[in-house]
């Protein structure tokens, strides 16, 4: 491939580097000034910061550079700045002082598709006061609370407020990729967008017809396309890394971490809804994904968290001072007043009389690892475990268990599921008080089912698993949103539509079964309790 044009290599490389430095300077002092604790991983530092902002009075005043003490005890020229270096020092002086961080109090002028929340725009101040101390951090809030909105904003200020017109990546999820899209074209029009999917072919003609020309401010492609086409993407200097869904890097020796943490970028924001599990280690990748000149030994950041010497309160304590300046997360309870609570009932369900029978069968057919005689292979275990969750779905999931041929659709694709008869009863009682339905299952094989049934029923649906075309699932969550849609409701696999979904015309979430990961099942219950509900979910 040819060199990029200048204009398209972002940050000139000298200014890039110049900008790195400026930022260290800035966060350093940011830091200290935020909580005491990162006077342990300051030692790296080597130069003091030059940044007039005050230091706290605990900590003793930085003596001056050696090179101006020198210079005022009478020592050789040599030591004197050049002129080079005096001027970038005016530059850095001009920048740092006389640069005014702005703060919104309402829309920003650039926001075309609507007004912003209160902590939306608390939100983007926040993410600009990291920006211009030069700090990467965690946008974390709850899901359904905007943080797609958030981040274009702040992409929106730099373009309009700093100059910054790019060029910007943004890494997500296959899932979300087209509703980024939609969302830059709702919220700001300004910002010119281009999207990597496709094939090989239609990826090789997009690099060189679109991406590498470079007439563009935002690249959003996802986590797979980002690992395969890395070389193209390495040529750039971002102004901005963003990662969607960013635990998905939790994990540093990842292929992906591996890969992100190749490209140059000025700034790097996190954007996750889903909290990690109680893992310090991985909280520590995270971190050192934003500021691996902070946050650069896992071990000495390990040792600040040793539970043997800490209680639990002193822990989360020391947990939330580390980790004040680089994460923000708001929960809808405490932030969207407007947004009525949903309401969670759950249904007992016993099984029918074939139901049984098959269950019966699969416990005799194992008994022995079921009671633990013998040694117990754990993927055999898995594997009854998943039988009876089978079972326990719909019996005609196992070969041979519906009756035929012939094949028919009758009352007997109900009765012989305890989980349909209920079902069955619900869904006629929702639909006659007006309400629409998102159905939720872990196994596309129950969503066939599920489709005969509406088909025997009449139901007007859509259907959406991980076998749906990037395309189509755009068009059918249009259909299904638009105002004048009949369709009554939307039949979704957990693991292919938990994310980056927005069907809030949908007021009641039905989970056929759950996951064994609880936030997935959140997930899925926030595809329609989030911004734009108007009835309770």
């Amino acid at each position: 491939m040819t060199d990029l044009p200048h204009k398209r290599q972002g940050i000139a490389p000298g200014e890039f580097d110049f900008k790195t430095e400026t930022d260290k300077s800035r966060r350093f002092d940011y830091l200290l000034q935020q909580t005491h604790l990162f006077t342990q991983f300051m030692e790296v530092c080597k130069r003091p910061p030059p940044s007039p902002l005050k230091m706290p009075q605990k900590f003793p005043p930085m003596s001056p550079s050696p090179r101006k003490r020198k210079v005022s005890e009478g020592a050789s020229r040599q030591f004197r700045l050049t002129e080079q270096e005096e001027d970038a020092e005016m530059i850095q002086t001009h920048t740092t002082s006389d640069s005014q961080v702005l703060h919104f109090s309402f829309t920003p002028f650039y926001i075309k598709g609507g007004e912003m929340r209160d902590y939306q725009i608390r939100g983007l101040n926040w993410l600009i006061s990291l920006y211009e101390n030069g700090i990467n951090g965690i946008l974390a809030d709850e899901m359904g609370l905007g943080k797609t909105l958030q981040t274009i904003s702040l992409l929106g200020y730099l373009k309009h407020f700093r100059n910054i017109e790019g060029p910007h990546i943004v890494v997500v999820p296959k899932s979300t990729i087209s509703n980024w899209g939609k969302e830059f074209q709702r919220w700001c029009p300004s910002m010119k967008v281009i999207t990597m999917i496709g094939s090989h072919a239609e990826r090789s003609e997009f690099i060189s017809q679109e991406l590498i020309p470079g007439d563009w401010n935002v690249c959003i492609t996802t986590f797979e396309l980002v690992m395969r086409e890395q070389a193209a993407f390495k040529k750039f200097n971002f102004s901005y890394l963003i990662i969607d869904e960013a635990h998905r890097i939790k994990n540093e020796k990842s292929k992906l971490s591996e890969t992100v943490r190749k490209f140059k970028s000025t700034n790097r924001l996190l954007v996750t809804g889903t909290p990690l599990q109680n893992n310090m280690h991985e909280l520590w990748a995270l971190l050192n994904f934003l500021l691996p000149d902070v946050f650069g030994d896992s071990t000495e950041f390990d040792s600040w968290f040793e539970a043997k010497r800490l209680d639990n309160e002193e822990l989360v304590e020391r947990l939330h001072s580390v980790l004040r300046p680089f994460l923000l997360r708001r929960i809808k309870a405490e932030v969207e007043k407007g947004l009525p609570p949903k309401k969670e009932i759950k249904v007992f369900v016993g099984l029918s009389e074939m139901q049984r029978e098959w269950y019966t069968k699969i416990l005799s057919k194992d008994i022995d690892i079921v009671n633990g005689a013998g040694k117990v292979d754990r993927m055999r275990l898995l594997n009854i475990l998943m039988q009876l969750r089978k079972c326990c779905n719909h019996p005609y999931l196992f070969d041979g268990a519906e009756p035929g041929p012939p094949y028919t659709t009758d009352y007997h694709l109900i009765k012989n599921s305890g989980k349909l008869v209920v079902l069955d009863k619900l869904l006629l009682k929702v639909q006659q008080q007006g309400s629409r339905v998102l159905i939720f299952s872990q196994m596309t094989r129950v969503l066939d089912i599920l489709e005969d049934y509406c088909l025997w029923r009449e139901f007007q649906y859509c259907r959406l698993d991980g076998q749906t075309p990037h395309e189509e699932r755009t068009a059918l969550m249009e259909d299904f949103n638009s105002p004048e849609s009949k369709k009554f409701l939307f039949m979704l696999s957990t693991r292919a539509g938990g994310l980056g979904i927005n069907l809030a015309t949908a007021d009641v979430v039905i989970l056929y079964d759950s996951d064994w990961n609880p936030q997935v099942d959140l997930q899925a219950q926030d595809r329609a309790h989030r911004i734009g509900q108007t009835k309770q979910v």
